[in-house]
């Protein structure tokens, strides 16, 4: 007998001990009035054997009748199934009433979670309406600002590239955290993806006189290349965001890991580990009030969903090196 049937019979005789209480009590008691009585003790003796054994019987019967709900009542659990219509057969009252409650439960949650779904998809609509709508402003700002040339219009149009990585991060994250999604899992040429993000952050390698290292990698990847293109834009606005002088290397190990390097203020130890948590800035964040929590939260989810790993290596005031092995073991398609 194992462990969890152990469990189970000594649960079984806890929930009948009364009952096998009230017969020892009787057994004693009708033993007693025999024995004041000076009667024969020996058809006590036999009556209670044979109470003993039409009892066993009984009960060896009920449990058996107990185990079988049990294990119904276990798989629904695991089939996430708790209606009235896969209940086991109430025996009583009692259990006809808690099966009542767990129904009247049951419907409640499900008018919750209705009522939490439309909620859920009004709101979605209501904040991918207003992404698709404040990038027409914006690009408005970019073109009157294209217009002049100096160091006030680049400040602006920084701070304006500032604006549109964070309405990008608003669309990410709730596309990852829609039903649907738009995964297009291809080969693609890696070199052209890091172009793109060099190309988006050129200014401010110029404006900050941070060095890029870059080498064509000539690797093909199978990836999404726009969310990869994401992460790797992440990646490269928080190099630059922490670098105020130096340099940035970005390049490919031949275990297929792509290295974006910084020589930027780096991360606390104590930080380090919990970089990829939603939510958290660590100390950096907090000294510099421009981090949101949410950029490498959503980098590691995405990599997730590709099949990629991320992670990252620091040491304060030397650097950064985030680390994103582009191997799938899980393809999001499987």
């Amino acid at each position: 007998m194992n462990e969890k049937k152990t469990k189970m019979f000594y649960e079984y005789l806890r929930l009948h001990k009364k009952a096998v209480r009230i017969y020892i009590l009787f057994t004693f008691i009708y033993g007693f009035i025999f024995f004041l009585a000076r009667l024969p003790l020996l058809p006590v003796l036999y009556a209670s054997l044979l109470g003993v054994f039409a009892a066993s019987i009984i009960l060896i019967s009920d449990y058996r009748k107990f185990i079988k709900k049990q294990e119904h009542l276990e798989r629904l659990v695991s089939e996430i199934m708790v209606t009235d219509e896969h209940f086991p057969e109430a025996s009583n009252l009692i259990e006809e009433d808690y099966q009542h409650v767990l129904h009247v439960l049951y419907e409640e949650k499900c008018q919750l979670t209705e009522r939490m779904d439309e909620r859920y998809s009004d709101m979605m609509e209501y904040y991918t309406l207003w992404v698709h709508q404040i990038k027409t402003p914006i690009s408005a700002m970019r073109l009157i600002l294209q217009g002049e040339d100096d160091e006030k219009q680049r400040a602006l149009l920084d701070e304006l590239l500032r604006i549109e990585q964070y309405v990008e991060m608003v669309l990410a994250y709730l596309r990852l955290d829609g039903t649907s999604t738009d995964y297009v899992i291809k080969s693609c040429d890696l070199d052209l993806i890091i172009k793109q993000a060099v190309r988006k952050y050129a200014s401010q390698f110029i404006r900050k006189k941070i060095k890029l290292v870059y080498e064509p990698v000539s690797f093909q990847v199978v990836t999404d290349e726009k969310w990869l293109l994401f992460v790797i834009e992440q990646v490269l606005s928080n190099a630059l965001k922490y670098t105020r002088k130096g340099s940035i290397e970005i390049r490919l190990d031949p275990s297929a890991t792509l290295c974006i390097k910084d020589t930027g203020i780096g991360i606390a130890p104590e930080d380090l580990p919990r970089i990829f948590e939603k939510g958290f800035t660590g100390y950096n964040g907090r000294t510099d009030m421009k981090a949101s929590g949410i950029g490498l939260y959503l980098c590691r989810r995405i990599c997730s969903r590709l099949g990629h790993e991320i992670e990252a290596v620091s040491q304060v005031d030397v650097g950064t090196e985030i680390r994103i092995r582009l191997s799938q073991k899980k393809r999001v398609f499987e």
